[in-house]
């Protein structure tokens, strides 16, 4: 069996190769390779995948949280809630404009935004929510923008792991992952559902006065060249990278899928045993998988990782310290007692390799090694 990785982005590659590559020449040749047609396409053609108004590509994912930030007027101090499992990206941003971070604990089943917590979090000084949408499912974005109407909060969605994923309200209706606050924000690294070859990211907003801003910030605050309106910062997305995702993006629900198609072939082969818990799907909420994680019950993850590593097969651990324990963001504010679910992921969760060119041999591979030693 030839190593297993964690994505396998040469595979996916190679079924789209003839297409990415006539676009990549053509963006070469034509020589347009900043805010160029293809950038200007791939937006519109976003914009009309997600049903959402406005889509500003940038240059990458954490750039386009810094940016949200940005256009809200949020000021020294200001309070931003989001949660403490997840990539350092979403409190990155919110320490470097110099705001302060309210991490949360999340939910033990979905691992995302513990709503309570949420509540409970809630001071005069909060003035935003990031829910973050992990591993590929929405938080539950009904309950929490009531609490911001009630409170007069703005949201940010991080959906850097799920874009394509939907989110269905009560009353019926349903949204994209990232389309329901005021701002949501992706990433196209390129291990992402959606990815390019390089680094890019986007923001989203339905909200026109928003746009206007969003657009001026990521181009040096520029409206009309040298002449400089607003505070901004250098984000574009690059004309090749906009190209390659114009190719994939017709491919999203497929790429989405398929990781589907591995999850459920996991999620059946491990059913056996009770030393697995595997993902839960929220009920108002589509799974598009962007990682596969499982908790470990009472088993030794470090061996398990190694017992894999020698049979070729890749895993990752996402993450393996939480938020509120690193050192750049430890703070005294913080009690141990109010992270007891991030804590025990933080010891427990492993995540699989899942991508979309994965074969019936392959997964059948992984699945045995990993119940092999589980059970021994």
């Amino acid at each position: 069996m030839k190593p297993i990785q964690m994505v396998d982005l040469k595979g996916q590659y190679q079924n789209i190769k003839e297409q990415v590559d006539k676009s990549i020449l053509n963006v070469i040749e034509n020589t347009a390779f900043i805010n160029g047609p293809e950038v200007k396409s791939f937006q519109k053609e976003l914009e009309e995948y997600l049903g959402v108004k406005h889509v500003i590509p940038c240059a990458n994912g954490t750039d386009a949280l810094q940016i949200a930030m940005m256009a809200l007027g949020l000021e020294l101090g200001d309070e931003v809630i989001t949660a403490d499992f997840t990539f350092a990206a979403t409190v990155e941003v919110i320490a470097l404009l110099k705001l302060t971070p309210v991490l949360i604990d999340v939910e033990k089943d979905t691992f995302n935004i513990d709503i309570e917590a949420l509540k409970k979090a809630i001071t005069p000084n909060t003035k935003a929510i990031i829910p973050v949408h992990l591993f590929g499912q929405c938080s539950n974005m009904e309950a929490i923008l009531a609490i911001a109407k009630e409170y007069n909060l703005y949201v940010i969605e991080d959906a850097a792991q799920a874009i394509g994923a939907d989110y269905t309200f009560v009353d019926g209706s349903t949204k994209k992952a990232g389309t329901m606050g005021d701002i949501g924000t992706t990433s196209f690294f390129p291990s992402k559902n959606l990815g390019c070859y390089g680094d890019g990211g986007a923001i989203f907003t339905n909200d026109d006065d928003l746009a206007v801003l969003l657009r001026g910030i990521i181009n040096h605050g520029m409206y009309k060249r040298y002449y400089h309106d607003v505070v901004g910062v250098n984000s574009r997305l690059d004309s090749i990278q906009a190209a390659v995702l114009r190719i994939k993006l017709p491919h999203l629900d497929t790429y989405c899928n398929a990781r589907l198609k591995v999850a459920e072939y996991y999620n059946t082969a491990f059913v056996s045993t009770d030393k697995l818990t595997t993902p839960i799907t929220s009920s108002f909420t589509t799974h598009v998988f962007h990682q596969y994680t499982l908790v470990l019950n009472g088993v030794d993850r470090g061996a398990l990782q190694q017992y894999l590593s020698d049979k070729n097969i890749a895993s990752a651990i996402y993450y393996p310290v939480p938020l509120h324990n690193q050192k750049a963001y430890i703070d005294d504010r913080y009690n141990e007692d109010d992270f007891t679910i991030t804590n025990e992921l933080c010891k427990t969760v492993i995540s699989l390799p899942i991508h979309t060119e994965f074969e019936e041999n392959q997964l059948k591979y992984i699945t045995e090694a990993v119940l092999s030693f589980v059970n021994s």
